[in-house]
């Protein structure tokens, strides 16, 4: 075997290779698009990725999640999209690689994928039939179509030599007779041995080849792919793709224009029972500390959506049934906002939130008394003899919360709530209406974009979370946390003002102590409270010296209870334990 016949073998395994891996990831990329533009025309929570990653999401351990909030925060959607992404691209590379010898089987692969994201999308709670299994298989047929047309033009074939339709600068003098033979200027040439020219012929005249060596012939069993066909079919691929997405995203665009328009146009009239002025003094002005009232774009958001809703509060409806509710009832919008409204100032805390964790914030809420709209409805709590003790709340995106119905009906301020910080909710705290019930963590209670409240048992009924083994029921344990000096931080020696926050919803903050080191408990100086469903401000000056140190906090609700020094983890009914920092005086 000649060099020349090595050669061709030699170049194309390493060169197709990586274009069949490019292979794949663009059928990916062009099955994702399309699929994205089908959910936009049937719903974007129908779309594989973010269907897949709700299903993830639903059986994922409560321990791992519990770790991905504490690693990752609010971000922990955006990086489980983006662990779904990458092991997707993962896949399509090695099926594009795959179809280099099994093209049908490459593209199998696809369907095959397709598949798992309907399953997925038909599975979610928030499903509404078969539809949603519609964006995940036509997305997964363009898919495997393109790897399939790809991968074909990366199949190689022998060369060949030139054949009839070669092009006229091909033919030789010897395919010509001497009437037919013209010079490469136009002029007739001479015929061989006569000197002049030729006889003039019926037929065309053929142009003479130039002069030059002859091409070498495709040595026998050389063989190639389709290197053009390839760079126009990826070309129009990835042109295709891009088009696709850019529809998907118009789409669900537009679905989401008339929540806003409704969002917009929605006015929270002024509050029957206004929530009284904040109290002087209840905000310390003082660096680093939290604010009293956590602005709507800083407030904490923990929940399951990987796409936020965004609900048309003039479609939204609220039902309202089950054990117990003799007058059922359904609620639109504006009939909420034409009953008497309350506005209060109420702490929310996140069951997820470790010890000094972010996850609690301070709002004022305006809405509907949740304990009157069921008393219209019939409702009795268990200690005045209603059947039903456990109301369970559905939300748009099939999320289901299991709340007391006592300690919605004990008289605390349980509201429907339609804003938030004198603005009608945002879509990612629950736009239109969501619960917020103080005193109890969120997971129990804080049910967002809500839709159906039904009265039921715990007995009969287990909600998403308990499910999943958290508590049924799930006071808000005392906590405490120290947000300056932050932890690691260098003060200089003298007065450090070292300063935070402390709650017990629906209990209230009698006391907040310091201990620097292994020393005595030492008071630190309250803020003025609002109420007991808020959380207090707290500073204590401290004398530093040189060297490290640990500053710990603890607190006293109203009860008398103290803050326990043991440590628990978030599961199942919140984590407990004192915050602590480190700091070092320079």
């Amino acid at each position: 075997m000649t060099e020349n016949e090595k050669e061709p073998r030699s170049r194309s395994g390493p060169v197709r290779l990586p274009l069949g891996a490019l292979s794949g990831v663009l059928a990916g990329c062009a099955a994702l698009a399309v699929a994205e533009a089908v959910a936009g025309g049937v719903r974007p929570q129908a779309g594989p990725v973010v269907a897949v990653g709700g299903a993830a999401v639903d059986r994922t351990p409560a321990a791992v999640k519990d770790w991905a909030i504490r690693q990752f925060g609010t971000d922990d959607k955006l990086v489980l999209e983006c662990g779904i992404l990458a092991v997707l691209a993962l896949f399509a590379l090695a099926l594009g690689i795959a179809a280099l010898r099994f093209r049908r089987t490459g593209a199998a692969g696809v369907l095959l994928f397709g598949a798992v994201g309907a399953v997925a999308a038909t599975g979610r709670p928030d499903s509404t039939g078969a539809t949603d299994a519609l964006p995940s298989l036509v997305g997964a047929v363009a898919g495997a179509a393109v790897l399939y047309v790809l991968a074909g033009r990366l199949v190689l074939r022998d060369r060949g030599t030139a054949t009839a339709g070669a092009p006229a600068d091909d033919v030789t003098v010897a395919d010509a007779g001497p009437s037919r033979i013209q010079a490469l200027d136009g002029r007739p040439a001479q015929a061989p041995g006569t000197g002049s020219p030729g006889p003039a012929a019926s037929g065309p005249t053929v142009p003479l080849r130039q002069a030059g060596p002859d091409p070498a012939p495709a040595p026998a069993g050389a063989r190639d792919w389709d290197r053009r066909g390839f760079v126009l079919a990826a070309g129009a691929t990835a042109a295709a793709s891009a088009g696709a997405a850019l529809l998907g995203r118009s789409l669900s665009g537009a679905e989401g224009r008339d929540a806003v328009a409704s969002r917009q146009a929605a006015v929270l009239p002024r509050p029957a029972s206004p929530a009284p002025a904040v109290p002087r003094g209840a905000g310390l002005r003082i660096d680093g500390i939290s604010p009293f009232v956590t602005p709507n774009g800083s407030f904490y958001r923990v929940d399951t959506a990987l796409v936020v809703p965004k609900v048309d509060a003039t479609s939204w409806r609220l039902r309202l049934h089950g054990k117990g509710v003799t007058r059922p009832r359904t609620l639109s919008y504006d009939d909420l906002l034409r009953r008497e409204l309350v506005e209060r100032d109420i702490t929310l805390t996140c069951v997820s939130n470790e010890v000094g964790g972010p996850y609690v914030g301070n709002a004022r809420w305006i809405g509907v008394r949740l304990a009157d709209l069921l008393a219209e409805c019939g409702v009795r709590p268990p200690s005045q003899g209603g059947p039903a003790d456990q109301l369970v709340a559905r939300s748009v995106d099939g999320m289901t919360i299991g709340t007391p119905v006592e300690d919605v009906m004990d008289g605390r301020d349980a509201l429907l709530a339609l804003g938030m910080n004198g603005e009608p909710l945002p879509f990612a705290h629950g736009f239109p209406v969501r619960m917020v019930v103080p005193g109890l963590y969120g997971f129990v209670s804080a049910c967002k974009w809500i839709k159906d409240i039904e009265l039921t048992t715990f007995d009969s009924y287990d909600p998403y979370w308990v499910e999943r083994g958290w508590a049924r029921k799930a006071p808000v344990k005392t906590q405490s946390r120290i947000d300056t000096p932050k932890p690691f931080a260098r003060p200089r020696t003298g007065t450090v003002m070292v300063a935070g926050v402390a709650w017990a919803q629906h209990r209230g903050i009698d006391k907040v102590e310091i201990r620097v080191d292994d020393g005595p408990w030492q008071p630190a100086r309250l803020a003025a409270e609002d109420s007991r469903d808020t959380w207090r401000q707290w500073s204590f000056p401290w004398r530093a010296t040189k060297g490290g140190h640990t500053l710990t906090v603890r607190a006293t609700d109203r009860t008398g209870a103290v803050q326990t020094g043991e440590r628990a983890r978030t599961i199942p009914d919140g984590a407990s334990g004192r915050h602590s920092v480190v700091v070092t005086v320079e």
